[in-house]
């Protein structure tokens, strides 16, 4: 089992733990060295790394040709690589891959959440999660390359904000509706034509 004190000094903060240790339990390894090889649905056998070195070797090895998972969070090693001289020894780092991975497991984690209409309840977060690791171990959900989809958080980042100006003009209408509102209708200006009707006329003729 991970030190559950390496993934709190190291894993990415938007996750719960509880949520952090059930990924690396799942879809991850004990071994930061561990490498593991697909190509399509079958497994490639390669040598188990003794070291750090051996593991980068395997990884430059198989990778551009097959989808190569390696270290603690099982990172996938091409993602953003276009050549094997562009790979990090961060790869194999326990504290790095940890890093790393939880922060790509985080966003496939709210690309699901989304999907499910971000859903606040604790009942619907167990099928979030099983929904998301099958996601991290496919690379896919619902037809789209996850690690390649948007962030949700960048995107709600990235929404424009009212402009000032609107937000006066909007002000500026709101004021005039609750100004008319509170006009008084004694204070509405009364038609000439009608003003005798409030003369006192029963003084008239009072003298004869």
């Amino acid at each position: 089992m991970v030190d559950a004190a390496l993934i709190q000094q190291c894993a990415d903060p938007g996750l719960k733990p509880a949520i952090i240790e059930q990924f690396i339990a799942r879809a991850g390894s004990e071994d930061p060295l561990a490498v593991t090889v697909r190509s399509g649905n079958r497994v490639v056998l390669v040598p188990k790394p003794k070291t750090a070195d051996e593991a980068m070797d395997v990884i430059r090895k198989h990778i551009g040709r097959n989808a190569t998972r390696v270290g603690i969070t099982q990172y996938p090693a091409g993602l953003g690589i276009l050549e094997a001289g562009q790979l990090k020894p961060d790869l194999v780092d326990a504290c790095a891959n940890i890093r790393m991975g939880t922060a790509l497991f985080a966003k496939v984690y709210r690309i699901v959440l989304k999907w499910y209409g971000n859903p606040t309840g604790e009942e619907a977060l167990p099928q979030v999660l099983d929904d998301a690791i099958i996601a991290w171990q496919t690379g896919y959900f619902e037809g789209e390359a996850v690690f390649r989809t948007p962030d949700p958080d960048d995107e709600k980042r990235a929404e424009p904000e009212p402009l000032a100006s609107e937000s006066a003009d909007e002000r500026s209408r709101d004021g005039e509706q609750e100004d008319d509102a509170e006009i008084p209708a004694d204070a509405v200006a009364s038609d000439p034509n009608k003003a005798g009707i409030r003369i006192d006329l029963s003084g008239i003729g009072a003298q004869r």
